[in-house]
């Protein structure tokens, strides 16, 4: 399968991270206004989120988050270092072996897709196994995105590409996936537009490489607060960075409850108890909560993070199976064999994994953490609102017209108002995480050299 555009691709993968560092600078420089008429309330708050990372990063002390890098700006797959602790990378962490877990059935659900879509769909969604398509990705409600739509496709590719991602992830990975696409289209409704970002169709797929047995290829899906990277070579997968997060996390919509992110909440309110008064004061940081405090969001490819926190060597057994169980929180949303082997990977390099603490610990608090070793880099971010305010709205809601115009009234006021923006109040409504695999293996960078190096 060729791309019949992809000598026209650099070319255009250039333009959008201009574009998307632009609108971050100048949010930063000139405040919510200077971008306000780019694009309304989704231009401004799309870069709020990105430039607010980069607002705490900077403003951070040494005990708070380390500096992740910049304003969330793309770099080349060539440029691709990976997160690090001091700017070296570990050697010798991964390698290319067989996992005994099949990745046939994700392997047939992508040609099946593929073979679905027209030759202009095939197109735009096709790019090289190392293209830069891999690293051009955001988490904000942005329609400036490269592959095929959900709202674009027919009712039977439509179904072919949920049949991909139902291969690819977890039972509970997608209803994790569905659960965050469907608050997106809850907050379009409760903001009174629809038509662009803020819908559940609004998400995006493009396929690196070609879907194979024995040969590296993988593919993206990527929206508003959803961004799943999935690499694949032989029976090995990678399945970071993965970004999740909603904006609210916890409300009724068309009848039926919603409560995400309840799992990392908790699990990790459980470990962070468990510890002892020493294990506390390494944990917790002297940091105030911010209204963001993620580091390693998107366009941190090459973010150089300091370990902090606890050492897991210095947990006893019981508090070891907690972190345990909260990384397993994470990586049990990709499909169950290959989550248990990432988390055997994880599990030799507990000894060296820290776990990081901001804010306060309370069932309702708005807190950050980190889990943090060679091979895994979580976070987990409760941030200020953006879109959606409870004093506006009851928390059990279905949007109407009355409560469409409050949240407008709200938004009007942009994400700087009161309570809202990068350095607003943070609330467990409006949650932020992330996973990735340091030094050199997300997208399955490291994996890819290794296998040309070998078998090539």
């Amino acid at each position: 399968m060729v791309n019949e555009n992809r000598a026209h691709k650099p070319r255009t993968q250039a333009a959008h991270r201009s574009r998307r560092w632009f609108l971050n600078k100048a949010l930063l420089a000139g405040g919510v206004s200077a971008v306000a008429v780019m694009g309304g309330y989704v231009a401004t708050t799309a870069d709020a989120e990105e430039a607010g990372s980069a607002d705490a990063t900077a403003s951070a002390t040494p005990s708070g988050p380390p500096p992740g890098g910049g304003f969330g700006q793309t770099i080349a797959y060539d440029d691709f270092v990976g997160v690090t602790t001091d700017g070296t990378v570990l050697d010798d962490l991964y390698a290319v072996h067989s996992t005994g877990v099949s990745t046939v059935p994700v392997v047939r659900a992508a040609r099946a897709f593929l073979d679905a879509l027209t030759d202009a769909q095939k197109a735009a969604t096709l790019f090289d196994v190392d293209s830069d398509q891999w690293l051009d990705w955001t988490n904000v409600d942005s329609n400036d995105r490269d592959g095929v739509a959900l709202r674009d496709l027919t009712g039977k590719q439509y179904a072919l590409g949920m049949k991909l991602l139902r291969a690819s992830l977890s039972a509970r990975g997608l209803q994790q996936a569905d659960s965050i696409r469907k608050l997106n289209q809850f907050l379009g409704e409760y903001e009174g537009d629809t038509s662009k970002a803020l819908n559940e169709d609004a998400y995006w797929f493009t396929v690196m490489g070609t879907p194979s047995a024995t040969e590296a290829w993988g593919f993206q899906f990527e929206g508003h607060h959803l961004v799943i990277n999935y690499f694949v070579l032989g029976d090995q997968v990678v399945m970071t960075p993965t970004f999740m997060g909603s904006e609210p996390t916890k409300i009724t919509y068309e009848g039926k409850d919603y409560h995400l992110f309840r799992e990392e909440t908790l699990a990790g309110l459980a470990l962070l108890r468990s510890l002892d008064e020493t294990q506390l004061a390494q944990a917790l940081s002297t940091a105030q909560k911010s209204g963001t405090d993620l580091v390693a969001g998107a366009g941190q490819d090459n973010a150089v993070i300091p370990y902090a926190g606890v050492r897991g060597s210095a947990l006893n057994r019981g508090q070891r199976r907690l972190l345990l169980d909260l990384a397993e929180v994470y990586v049990g949303y990709q499909d169950e064999g290959h989550a248990r082997v990432r988390l055997r990977e994880i599990e030799r390099h507990l000894d060296d994994t820290y776990f990081h603490w901001i804010g306060e610990h309370e069932d309702d608090s708005a807190f950050y953490y980190r889990v943090h070793s060679p091979v895994v880099l979580i976070e987990y971010d409760a941030e200020s609102p953006l879109g959606y305010h409870e004093s506006d709205a009851s928390s059990s809601a279905s949007p109407s017209a009355s409560a469409g115009e409050s949240a407008s009234a709200s938004a009007s006021a942009g994400p700087g108002g009161p309570g809202g923006g990068p350095q607003g109040t943070p609330t467990q409504q409006h949650i932020h995480t992330i996973v990735r695999t340091p030094n050199g293996n997300d997208y399955g960078v490291d994996l890819l050299k290794l296998h040309r190096e070998t078998d090539h």
